[in-house]
């Protein structure tokens, strides 16, 4: 798995590392136990501040992504459900409604949106399906 930020881009850095490293995760290209790099390790080949990828870490631990262990390093953690369906769906509608305002804004049309997405789907699927 390769992280790349883009500065700039209106997304917070560490909020680019840790959507990153979600989606690896979701789509199988990170297993459970899988090291990341460490924080200095990452922050230098991103060229950013540590403490950018440090909050992306502690992010992905809080939220039951990663576990770090001192000393060691940080891991793929064991998949579970930290959150309520509820909140879950509180999640999802913000991720939603940030992606469709974006795109609203580059002038695509409802069924251009549906459409992307549901490739885009398509391919998550598709990946997820060859590490079974």
């Amino acid at each position: 798995m390769q992280i790349r930020v883009i500065p700039g881009s209106g997304a917070a850095i560490y909020r680019q590392i840790a959507d990153q490293v979600r989606r690896a995760v979701a789509a199988g290209e990170l297993s459970v136990g899988d090291p990341l790099p460490s924080v200095r390790a990452l922050a230098k080949e991103l060229v950013v501040n540590p403490n950018t990828v440090a909050k992306a870490y502690a992010e992905l631990a809080g939220d039951g992504v990663l576990e770090t262990q001192p000393g060691r390093g940080a891991f793929v953690a064991e998949r579970r459900n930290v959150y309520s369906h509820t909140e879950r769906l509180r999640r999802l509608d913000e991720a939603l409604e940030t992606a469709i305002n974006e795109s609203i804004r580059l002038d695509f049309s409802s069924d251009e949106i549906l459409d992307r997405m549901r490739g885009k789907l398509d391919q998550f699927n598709s990946r997820g399906n060859e590490n079974v």
